[in-house]
Order: C-alpha cells, then structure tokens, then sequence
C-alpha cells in the first residue's frame, strides 16, 4: 500500500494537535480504550466537548518532564493509502522541529486560524516547506466555525497567502476551509460550508499523487561502516555497510570510490536477510566489492555510468539557523554530511531572507535563531554533494557547536 509523509505546521493554537486528533477519530483510527481515556480527560480539565487535542498529549507530556522529543510521530491507514504524521510544535523557538519533521515529508500542512490570517510563523512555514522541496503544500484554514463560515474571510486569507508564495515557487498549493473542532472538510464533508467544493482533508491526503521523494537516477552510497568479522566462518568477508541514498546499485555495476577516484566492481549485496539482487534509497545494505580497495566511513560509492557528485570544500548553501548564539561570519563549527564529518568556517553571509517580503536584505551581518540565510562555507575535508533540488539526502547537512555539541543550523545545498 503506498505510503504518505506529511507534516502539520502553523503558529501557536492554530488547532494542530485538534486536526490529527480529529484525523485519527474520524477515520476510526484509535483504539476505543484510547477515546475513553481522552473522554475522561476531556470532563476532568472541565472541558464541554471531547477534547481531541489530548490525543498527543502524552508526547507533550514527556517534553515538559525534560526528555526530548524533537517531533512527534503518528501512524493512521485507510483502504487507500497509509499515513506518517509528523506533528511539529509551533512554538517560534521550536521552528527546528518543523525543518526535521518536514525534512522527510512528501506534503506539508500550514494551518491559518481564520480569525487571525496569515501570521509570520505561517510564512516561516510555508517558505521552509518550500525550501526543503516538499512538493504538495496544503493552507487548512482552520476555526472557519469561528468566523460563521464566512466564504469570504476563506478567500482573503487564500488570495493573501497566494501573493506572498508567488515569490516561492511552490509546485502545488491546495487551500481547504475545515474547522478541526466540528470536523467539518477533515474526514467527512461539511454542510455549514455548501460554497466549498474541494475535496475534504482526508481525501486530498489519500489521492494526492505522491512520486518518491528519493532519487533514483544517480547512485550514490555513503559507506556509514567497514565489515570484518574475522572469524572462522567469516575469515575473508569486507563488506561496507549503509544506506543508499541514490540510484540503484546490482552486483557486477562498476563503482567509483569517492573521494580516492579508485575503481571497482559490486560483488554482492547483502542484507539481514540474505543476499539482494539489487539495493536502492533508502534501502540499509552491506555492500561487497571485487577488489580490496582502502575504503573508509564517510567514502561514498557512486555508480561509474552515473554523473559523479561535486567533489568539494567549498559550498554555497541555505541555512536555517537554530541556535540562540547567533551565527557570525568567521566562526568555526562540525558539518556533518551525510556518514562524513569535518570542520566548517562560514566565510560570507551572503543575504538573511526577510520572512515578510521573501527579499534578501544583503546587510545582514548574522543570523539570529529561526533566520533564514544563503551563506559560503569552506569545509576542512572534501565533501561528495549534490544539489539539494537534485538530491536530498548527498545535498543537505547541519553545523554542529563543538563546544556544547548541538545542531546549530541545517543547510541545503544549491
């Protein structure tokens, strides 16, 4: 059954948390000990209504008792499609965790609270999704109960957000007018909203056309771990262990080594459960090779007949800054990318994007925590990349604080 990624962003008490809720009541998918629990909930904090919201509130929970959790996840399926939900907080100083949850998704969902439009969290969100190349981005304009229903307040805030993207380029806008609370337009169709007749949330999400977010065209296999067993039973075997994050790869496929430019041919490729006649993204494989050829963590296998990667130590790329030290121009940071680390100097910030106009204000001197910037890095070791756009997973990385060991910012490639 095919599978969707999708993110739920916005700003604070735009209804996230009440949308899944009302996703997983409507379509049935929570277990009825599960409902009772948030029944009881629901009547003991007073509330007049079963609170749906308190379905991820255990995940909240466990935050506020100090244990991290950077994005929450949720499962649901229909008959037509399965569901990865990653719910991320809106919180401003939380935007991080909307750049982790969105980075692996296939649609973003921007909820707009009717009552207040388009708020500068909603375009932080809607600009991030566009800059991690999620193709389907849907504006739910949510608490439409709050605003009667108004058809006109819906298109003010559609023909608001359409202005501000025209400067994104994203490749698919969908707007939606729901109200999370009544579950109007979420799963089953509203009738307090006659003049809307688009499809509901839920049957958007199940007949979107969704293609790989993974390349498949350039192999590309970032060696993560050397294999030696050195036992009796396995006195020979050198395998290199990772997961491919391009192309396909068959045994007999010739294979540059990068960064040496060494040459083989692939063996075999195994697996937990045994030998495969061919391994492709995001499959975790052991890779064996013809020749003995000195291959390290952070090496990256690439198919001969594929383009190879750009090979280098200086990049030109989008960061979203993270940290509440800003980022100046000069100072020093760990970058890891994909299996490999090195170190990393930012030497140009060449513009910070102005969240409201979407301009570059190319007198910036930092970047502050939640900016958006195009900066020049000059990296200690050679780096296999590709185009973020072309690539996902060899175009991206994050800049680590050596001194407290946190992700600073995570980056793109262009």
């Amino acid at each position: 059954m095919e599978l969707l990624r999708f993110a739920t962003a916005g700003s604070v008490d735009d209804g996230k948390s009440t949308l899944i809720g009302r996703l997983l009541h409507d379509s049935k998918s929570i277990f009825e000990d599960q409902l009772e629990a948030v029944e009881r909930s629901s009547q003991q904090r007073g509330h007049d209504y079963v609170n749906l919201a308190l379905l991820t509130d255990g995940l909240r929970a466990e935050r506020e008792q100090g244990i991290t959790i950077d994005v929450a996840y949720r499962y649901f399926a229909t008959p037509q499609r399965k569901f990865i939900i990653a719910d991320t907080p809106g919180h401003v100083q939380y935007t991080r965790n909307m750049v982790t949850g969105a980075s692996t998704a296939d649609l973003a969902i921007v909820l707009v609270d009717a009552r207040k439009g388009l708020l500068e969290q909603s375009r932080r969100h809607a600009y991030i999704a566009t800059l991690l190349g999620i193709p389907h981005l849907v504006v739910a304009i949510n608490k439409m109960d709050l605003v009667e229903w108004d058809e006109v307040v819906f298109k003010d805030i559609a023909s608001h957000f359409e202005g501000f993207a025209a400067g994104l380029h994203p490749h698919e806008v969908t707007f939606i007018p729901l109200s999370a609370l009544e579950g109007d337009n979420v799963v089953d169709r509203s009738t307090n909203m006659a003049w809307y007749d688009g499809p509901t949330l839920l049957e958007h999400l199940e007949t979107v056309e969704v293609a790989s977010s993974f390349n498949h065209d350039k192999g590309r296999f970032p060696v993560q771990y050397v294999i030696r067993p050195l036992t009796a039973e396995h006195h020979d075997y050198r395998g290199y262990a990772g997961t491919v994050a391009g192309g396909v790869f068959r045994p007999g496929d010739e294979v540059v080594v990068l960064p040496s430019g060494r040459r083989s041919t692939v063996a075999g490729i195994d697996t937990l459960d045994g030998e495969v006649p061919e391994a492709f993204a995001p499959m975790s494989v052991t890779v064996r090779l013809a020749d003995e050829i000195d291959i390290s963590r952070g090496d990256m296998l690439v198919r001969a007949d594929d383009p190879e990667p750009r090979v280098t130590q200086e990049l030109d790329a989008m960061l979203c800054w993270f940290s509440e030290q800003p980022m100046h121009v000069g100072t020093k940071y760990a970058i890891k990318h994909t299996t490999r680390s090195a170190k990393a100097v930012v030497r140009e910030l060449q513009h910070r994007v102005d969240i409201d106009s979407l301009q570059p204000e190319t007198r910036a001197s930092e970047l502050d925590i939640n900016d958006i910037g195009r900066v020049s890095i000059k990296v200690s070791a050679p780096l296999m990349v590709d185009p973020y756009s072309v690539n996902r997973l060899t175009g991206s990385f994050i800049l680590i604080d050596e001194a407290t060991n946190a992700t600073v910012a995570a980056g793109m490639v262009l």
